[in-house]
């Protein structure tokens, strides 16, 4: 049986994690309007990669005896200055996401909820690995600048880690 405590700050990480599925949907929009499709395809798998972490939080708030919450969500922005921006976001909302998750883990260990928190390390590695993953991005765009962004755009869904395409996320 989840504490109170626990439930409300797992509530709150669905609502974060469906805002970023939200996110990662509006910008893939953008890229795909703005002719880069490789990069839409790489935003709207991060998006339904998100939707999945939504879910994960549902499903285990409500396995552990809790009542998971659907919120409404924010709109998220629409327009974006250039890629290297739009990256730039993704980055910052990643660190914020971490910061979330870890947040949760405090939670935990203030309220001895060992369950929770050996579940939620799960999050932990994955966060590390997304931060990883879109400094990579942004290291590979500092290389390119704003030459070549059709190669850039043309290889990006191989900067996925092979590990999240076979797990078709």
């Amino acid at each position: 049986m989840l504490k109170k405590r626990i439930e409300d700050i797992l509530n709150r990480q669905v609502e974060r994690e469906g805002y970023s599925s939200l996110l990662y949907l509006s910008m893939a929009s953008w890229a795909e309007a703005s002719g880069y499709p490789g990069i839409a395809r790489w935003l709207y798998a991060q998006s339904n990669e998100e939707l999945e972490h939504m879910l994960k939080f549902i499903h285990y708030i409500n396995d552990r005896g809790g009542r998971a919450i659907i919120p409404g969500l924010e709109t998220p922005p629409r327009d974006f200055e250039s890629v290297q921006a739009l990256f730039e976001a993704v980055l910052k909302h990643e660190q914020f996401v971490t910061a979330s998750i870890n947040e949760i883990v405090t939670a935990c260990i203030e309220e001895q909820d060992h369950t929770t928190n050996n579940w939620v390390q799960w999050f932990v590695t994955e966060q590390i690995e997304e931060e990883s993953s879109v400094q990579e991005i942004l290291d590979k765009l500092a290389l390119v600048g704003d030459h070549n962004m059709y190669m850039f755009d043309r290889d990006i869904m191989n900067m996925r880690s092979e590990g999240s395409e076979e797990e078709g996320e």
